[in-house]
């Protein structure tokens, strides 16, 4: 038994020696290629069967004869073992090598594909996290191509829709000022008319930058849909009575919610206005309110014949006014734009579907704790 131990401890003191090499070794090519290091590994593994050999040969515990059988065997075990590391080290590398120059094509604006070929397992989970990266930096790219198109559209609408009111004040106002308008009294209303119509425009828009910088601002407080929604009703009478429209709002249970009051009168009078404009005289435009598994739903449906399906993902967009055939242009695009930003800053979210004889708004909202 004793014989046993001491074998066992020259042989590790011989094999320890070579991994400590080995170690050194590994340190010193660390910035090498995969097969260096493999080629080391394998070498540690043989230098330390052979140094263990040699230590308990020295021993004396091996003959001649039985130490030379032994350090043959371990030359040609070595010899097979190098051969073997080096095929796949550079099987591996060569993989490393093509799964690199995929990555570098989708990272040049092109879109990543996974080499052909079996690999390792880890470069195989590489490869999928590089295809799930390649898609969302797709996804990206189109969202950021999408809003920059959004932004030329807004900037050319924008710059349309200020040109026209300006020349016409500029118009009135040299006109006032030549003595040459036959009603004063009329173009100063007008003026004013323009001005309020100008400024409402401005306050859309620094309302829409607010909410594309994050900056948007919630005073949460609980209130009931019912009074909220009876409010823009209200407030939406006398515009929709000027487009011969009606509103109903029949449906609408008092719901509880954690809203800004402020914010959400905005969404809605934004909804209504937008409803009333797009529906034809002697049309209905409806209100409701109703509980849902997740939530509220608090909806406007209007009669303005639909929007065609192609345009539903749009309708929420920056800048978008719709067809000319179905939805002419009114006003600068950016409401519903607006609405959807408030409604996501409350944690909820906007759609819109068609419906018989025109479309229905839908804006989800959590209820209120309690």
């Amino acid at each position: 038994m004793r014989d046993i131990l001491l074998i066992a401890l020259c042989a590790f003191l011989g094999a320890a020696t070579a991994g400590v090499l080995g170690a050194c070794v590994l340190l010193l090519i660390r910035r090498r290629s995969l097969t260096a290091h493999l080629a080391v590994v394998v070498g540690v593994a043989v230098a330390a069967m052979l140094g263990g050999t040699l230590v308990v040969a020295r021993e004396m515990f091996l003959s001649a004869h039985d130490l030379t059988v032994v350090t043959t065997v371990v030359a040609m075990a070595a010899v097979v073992s190098m051969v073997t590391a080096l095929l796949l080290g550079r099987w591996v590398v060569a993989r490393s090598r093509d799964l690199a120059l995929a990555a570098r094509s989708f990272g040049d604006g092109g879109d990543f594909a996974a080499p052909d070929g079996p690999s390792t397992a880890e470069l195989a989970a590489l490869s999928r996290e590089l295809e799930a990266t390649s898609a969302r930096l797709a996804e990206s790219r189109n969202r950021e191509r999408a809003l920059e198109a959004s932004r030329r559209e807004l900037v050319a609408w924008i710059s349309h829709d200020l040109r026209t009111p300006l020349a016409g004040l500029r118009a009135m106002a040299e006109a006032l000022e030549d003595g040459v308008a036959a009603d004063p009294d009329r173009y100063l209303k007008q003026i004013r008319t323009e001005v309020e119509h100008l400024n409402d425009m401005v306050g859309d828009l620094f309302e829409l930058s607010r909410i594309h910088a994050g900056a948007l601002t919630l005073s949460l407080s609980r209130i009931s849909l019912y009074d909220l929604v009876g409010d823009a009703l209200a407030g939406a009478d006398p515009l929709a009575r000027e487009h011969g429209v009606r509103l109903v709002g029949a449906r609408v249970e008092p719901v509880p919610v954690e809203v800004d009051g402020r914010e959400m009168s905005r969404v809605l009078g934004n909804l209504l206005v937008n409803a009333i404009r797009r529906t034809p005289a002697d049309g209905t435009v409806a209100v409701a309110v109703e509980r849902a598994a997740d939530g509220v739903v608090l909806s406007v449906t209007d009669g303005c014949g639909g929007i065609p399906e192609e345009d539903l993902p749009r309708v929420f967009d920056t800048g978008w006014r719709g067809t000319h055939a179905r939805t002419p242009p009114a006003g600068a695009g950016l409401g519903l734009a607006i609405v959807r930003g408030i409604v996501e800053a409350h944690h909820g979210s906007a759609a819109v579907r068609n419906v018989t004889g025109g479309c229905r708004f839908e804006v989800r909202l959590p209820t209120a704790p309690g």
